[in-house]
C-alpha cells in the first residue's frame, strides 16, 4: 500500500430525462472500484434534484474530508469528456429535475459571485486524456442545469469555508445504450473508453504526479 494517497471524492448523478443509466453514476462507481494508483476514492451518487441534490453533496463533503474533489455528470449528444472551466450563477433548467421542478432565471446562490472557475488542472487532465487516445475537451461552462448548479454549489462552499483544494466538474458523453433507445442516433462513448479517459485524468494528480511538476 502506497505511503502517500490523495482522497478523492467522486461524485455521479441518478438517471433522468427518462433514462434508466446514467454514465456519471456508472464511472464514479467504477472508479472507486479500481482507482489509478495513490488515489482513494469514495463515490457519491447525488439525487437530481434541485434541493437534493446539492444538500446531498455538501453531505457528502463534511463527512468524507476529501483533498480533491471531482462531480460527474452527463452531457446527452457530445462527442467527448468535456472539462467544465466556469460555473454560472444562473438556474435555468431546460426539463424539470425528477421531481417535476423547473427553474426559470433564478441564481444558485442569492448575492453570490457570477461565477467560480475550477480549480482542477485541466490542461493537464485534457493533455492526459487525449495521449490517452480519448476524445476530450475544454468546455466554457457547466451549463444551467443540476450539473451547473452542483459545480457552482461546490466551489462556493469550498470559497465561503477557505478550504483551498483542488475542485470541479467534468462532464461525460452519453452510453450507447441510450442513443440505442432513440429513434435518432446521436455521439456516444463507452463506458470503457469513458473510464480510460478519466483514470488518465486523475493520474495527474497522484502525489508522485504532483511532486514532478
Amino acid at each position: 500500500m502506497p505511503t502517500e494517497q490523495l482522497h478523492l471524492l467522486v461524485t455521479g448523478f441518478e438517471p433522468f430525462g427518462g433514462s434508466v443509466v446514467n454514465p456519471s453514476e456508472q464511472a464514479a462507481a467504477a472508479l472507486a472500484q479500481t482507482p489509478p494508483p495513490g488515489l482513494i476514492i469514495t463515490p457519491a451518487i447525488l439525487p437530481v434534484d434541485r434541493l437534493q441534490g446539492p444538500a446531498a453533496l455538501l453531505t457528502a463533503l463534511k463527512s468524507t474530508q476529501p483533498q480533491v474533489v471531482i462531480c460527474l455528470g452527463e452531457a446527452s449528444r457530445r462527442p467527448a469528456i468535456s472539462l467544465e472551466r466556469v460555473a454560472l450563477n444562473l438556474l435555468d433548467y431546460r426539463i424539470p429535475d425528477n421531481s417535476g421542478q423547473t427553474v426559470i432565471d433564478e441564481p444558485v446562490v442569492p448575492d453570490g459571485p457570477a461565477a467560480y472557475f475550477s480549480t482542477l488542472p485541466l490542461r493537464a487532465m485534457l493533455a492526459a486524456m487525449q495521449a490517452a487516445g480519448v476524445p476530450a475537451e475544454l468546455s466554457l461552462s457547466a451549463g444551467d442545469y443540476l450539473c451547473n448548479q452542483v459545480m457552482y454549489t461546490l466551489l462556493h462552499h469550498l470559497a465561503e469555508t477557505r478550504r483551498s483544494i483542488p475542485a470541479g466538474f467534468i462532464h461525460l458523453p452519453a452510453l450507447p445504450i441510450q442513443a440505442a433507445a432513440t429513434s435518432t442516433p446521436y455521439a456516444t462513448q463507452s463506458l470503457e473508453m469513458t473510464l480510460l479517459g478519466l483514470r488518465a485524468a486523475l493520474g495527474t494528480l497522484t502525489p508522485s504526479a504532483a511532486a514532478a511538476e
